[in-house]
């Protein structure tokens, strides 16, 4: 299967209400301008040094969000290149964000990152310290609070990712009933290629897809 007949075969899978944003870590930049050519919107980076060398030839035709841990020195370049930072995880890197989207003059889409598991080896906010990050988030002018992102475990199979989904997805909830200043809750990111369908019945309104629409690298 090519890149535009795999991402023709999800488009008739994902409901038109869940956004496809392709994951293009590794991915030559042939490959990724096939994929926007097939009707993808949103490009994922994982290295703002990749996601720098990529621009000048995606800036204009796709939406590019930072999917990857975001480091204090590489903000400033993070801010100038990306629509959205998805893996926000403490107060020090959102105050960054700010800082540095105010010398821009810019507003910055964010999500904050669950560590839905717990895991230690993992970024992410734990699950019962959501709440508090987002309300301190919600305060910083420049910075527009969406959503939250998570990750799950590794795991071979999809059904045991259910429970992290469905935690982040009554997050989402709660947090969107608080209506928060400067926050608009529209985009809860969950699910990969291998579970993109379960993340979907938990209420993912975005997916993170690599292997399926380019293939195994």
């Amino acid at each position: 299967m090519t890149i535009t007949e795999n991402v023709r075969q999800l488009q008739k899978i994902v409901p038109s209400s869940v956004k496809i944003l392709a994951a293009a870590k590794s991915q030559p930049i042939e490959k990724i301008l096939e994929a926007i050519s097939a009707g993808i919107a949103i490009i994922g980076e994982n290295y703002i040094r990749e996601a720098e060398e990529k621009f000048p030839f995606l800036e204009g035709k796709a939406d590019i969000h930072c999917i990857g841990h975001v480091q204090a020195n590489k903000i400033p370049k993070a801010v100038q290149i990306f629509g959205m930072i998805q893996a926000v995880d403490s107060l020090k890197i959102a105050e960054a964000i700010d800082k540095e989207c105010k010398k821009q003059k810019k507003v910055m889409p964010i999500l904050i990152e669950v560590n839905s598991a717990k895991e230690a080896q993992k970024n992410g906010v734990p699950p019962e310290q959501v709440e508090s990050l987002a309300k301190k988030i919600s305060a910083l002018p420049n910075i527009s609070l969406r959503g939250l992102m998570t990750m799950g475990p590794q795991t071979d199979n999809a059904e045991q990712l259910r429970p992290y989904f469905r935690l982040t997805k009554t997050l989402f909830e709660k947090l969107s009933s608080l209506r928060l200043p400067s926050s608009r809750f529209d985009t809860l990111s969950m699910g990969m290629s291998d579970s993109f369908q379960v993340a979907i019945e938990e209420g993912a309104t975005m997916v993170r897809l690599g292997t399926k629409i380019f293939g195994q690298r």
